[in-house]
């Protein structure tokens, strides 16, 4: 762990130097999941000709390389800091409602840096949930949380969640949820069109709003320049949810993230297994949420 705070406190020219490194040899040498990614895309835009496809794999590497040594940046940098490098055009209108006593649900997704957005949001003083995924490496797990941990933001684990919200019920906040990833157990997923392809989608965001009548928002993240982020936190869906069908959260997230995709494709995990599930694989499939 001390390699990684003496990575934080170097200054962000030689950090995007190491950036420049590691672009070149995830991109030409280890040609990391390069299959994987050029399948996502051809795929996802079969309108693309071959080059440009090549252009924004070419980008995904950068986005990629300049993510990792950002990441590796917050526990090196202030509050101010943060807030200068990622701006929350809507940060007083979200924290005015937490401050009125509500809790709200942002769905987010792993477009350009979705570390830093998630650690802006607590240094513009919103309190947050930031819930994670669990790695299967116990170091990867332990650094990560140091990581995000670093402004006070309260890290969840999606297993221990049910017990954390029954826990903090009274506690108004903003729960910021990854739902772009391919869900654990697909043959509960929320299944619909996305990039052309039938994808299935974590319901859990979905189900939350509803049960606990939360309003739901999406971060929505675009660079400005490099290492400099414009965040706004967008509306999709507002209790009481009676005369709204089932889905319809989960198919208003998709439209926004595929909205955002296709305006900067190359900022987007691509080297993410998101199809390796597909409905047919399964017996039995829940297409819409209980």
């Amino acid at each position: 762990m001390m390699f990684f705070r003496f990575l934080s406190r170097l200054p962000f020219g030689i950090l995007y130097g190491i950036s420049d490194v590691l672009h070149f040899l995830m991109r030409y040498i280890v040609r990391y999941r390069r299959e994987v990614i050029l399948e996502n895309l051809r795929l996802s835009f079969p309108e693309k000709s071959a080059a440009e496809i090549q252009s924004i794999m070419n980008g995904f590497y950068y986005n990629l390389a300049d993510i990792i040594v950002e990441t590796v940046k917050i526990p090196g940098m202030s509050a101010e800091e943060m807030r200068r490098h990622v701006r929350i055009t809507n940060a007083e209108a979200i924290r005015a409602r937490i401050q009125a006593g509500e809790t709200v649900i942002a769905m987010g997704s792993h477009q350009c840096n979705w570390e830093w957005y998630a650690q802006a949001i607590r240094a513009h003083d919103i309190p947050i949930d930031i819930v994670y995924k669990p790695l299967t490496s116990e170091f990867s797990g332990k650094l990560l949380f140091y990581i995000r941990s670093h402004f006070g933001g309260n890290v969840v684990s999606m297993h221990s969640l049910p017990r954390h919200l029954a826990a903090n019920r009274h506690n108004p906040r903003l729960i910021a949820l990854g739902s772009d990833q391919v869900p654990d157990i697909p043959e509960q997923a929320f299944w619909t069109d996305f990039l052309h392809r039938d994808s299935p989608f974590y319901p859990g965001s979905e189900r939350l709003s509803r049960r606990q009548k939360l309003p739901v928002f999406y971060l929505d993240i675009t660079r400005i320049r490099r290492g400099y982020y414009e965040a706004t936190i967008k509306p999709v869906a507002e209790p009481p949810y009676d005369d709204l069908p089932l889905g319809s959260i989960m198919e208003r997230y998709r439209d926004l993230i595929e909205y955002t995709i296709r305006k900067h494709p190359s900022d987007w995990l691509w080297s993410h297994k998101r199809w390796k599930h597909w409905r047919e694989k399964y017996a039995k499939i829940v297409a819409k949420l209980n």
